[in-house]
């Protein structure tokens, strides 16, 4: 009878350990160079946009250009009505004509009256008023050529050129309306390069600063508004030389090519940048839980004992977690089936690289 009950005891504890010993995956950290990637809203510049206005008061007589349309630097965008400056500029040039011929005779006068003096026929006093009246005929000569000048630009304010190569933008005015000086006729976009800004915290510009080598410009990717990826690279270029101090951020400028136009100015999207991390620690997302915003992870011991442990991940990637504090490189976490553990089991561990199971 005894002997009964003890091998029923035996069994029955064979039993328990079996059940409570349950087989996990557990892994280790892997330490490794890596990079992780982030995403900044971007907002998309064109190299060069400038507003196309009027200097002058009349009415459009011609518009040489359609909305969207490719212009060369130079060419005529648009006529504004000439006759009245074609006519300030007649009046402009008799005017200088009249000045020219009055101080010709005041010079000739002038003349004259310094062979009268010599002779003493006449005093000092009226070779002074020659000179006076040679120096007044001199100014108004210089005011003539002056208006005659301003007559001449007005009149070139008339034909309206582009100032670069660039693309046309919306045309709010059509032929036959009056505009005056300043009136806004179109805006014009040289969209072959782009300048995209986005903010970065200042955690993020000390890590692109300190990560970056003298004279090196780092490459980034933009993904369109759509969520495609465009197609050509870009770098940035420069920063800004403060930081917001409502938002604690500081805009990045970064330059991008756009030879098929795709770009355009005032669109988004969104820059990626890849910082290089090195001998970085990671561990795999799916090994850690959260309690009250921390995270934790369960160690399993030399004697095969879980200890729940809180880290600290400094970055979170794609399935992984870059970890600054809380375990060692040697160390062995459970994989995965951390929902049916707790603090103090003990288990049978199966050791696996988390790399390799291709279910990250």
């Amino acid at each position: 009878m005894s002997m009964a009950v003890m091998l029923l005891a035996t069994a029955c504890s064979t039993t328990t350990k079996q059940e409570t010993e349950e087989k996990f995956l557990v892994v280790s950290p892997v330490v490794a160079d890596t990079v992780y990637q982030k995403e900044y809203v971007a907002e998309i510049n064109a190299r060069q946009n400038v507003e196309v206005r009027t200097r002058i008061k009349g009415f459009i007589e011609a518009i040489a250009v359609d909305e969207g349309q490719a212009v060369r630097q130079g060419q005529t965008l648009f006529t504004i009505s000439s006759k009245e400056y074609h006519q300030n500029l007649f009046k402009a040039e008799a005017t200088l004509k009249n000045a020219l011929a009055d101080l010709k005779s005041a010079e000739i006068e002038l003349e004259n009256t310094k062979r009268l003096v010599s002779k003493n026929i006449v005093s000092t006093t009226e070779l002074e008023m020659s000179n006076a009246k040679v120096e007044a005929m001199k100014a108004q000569v210089a005011e003539a050529e002056s208006d005659k000048a301003q007559a001449e630009l007005n009149l070139s304010f008339t034909q309206i050129k582009a100032p670069f190569d660039g693309v046309i933008n919306r045309i709010p005015n059509k032929a036959g309306s009056l505009v005056d000086e300043g009136t806004l006729l179109t805006t014009l976009s040289n969209n072959k390069e782009v300048f995209v800004y986005f903010n970065v915290s200042e955690r993020d510009y000390l890590d692109y600063i300190t990560s970056k080598q003298d004279g090196e410009k780092q490459a980034v990717s933009l993904i369109l508004a759509n969520n495609t990826l465009y197609i050509h690279p870009g770098v940035i270029e420069t920063t800004e030389s403060e930081f917001d101090r409502h938002t604690g951020n500081i805009a990045f400028r970064a330059k991008f090519a756009n030879p098929e136009q795709i770009l355009k100015h005032g669109s988004s999207g969104k820059v990626l940048v890849k910082t290089p991390v090195k001998n970085a620690m990671l561990i795999p997302q799916k090994s850690t839980f959260e309690i009250q915003e921390n995270i934790y992870v369960f160690v399993v011991d030399k004697d095969h004992k879980v200890q729940q442990r809180k880290v600290v991940p400094a970055i979170r990637l794609p399935h992984v977690y870059i970890i600054s504090e809380g375990l060692a490189a040697d160390e062995k976490i459970i994989y995965e089936g951390i929902q049916r553990v707790k603090e103090g089991d003990k288990i049978v561990p199966e050791t696996v690289g988390f790399f390799t199971l291709n279910k990250l």
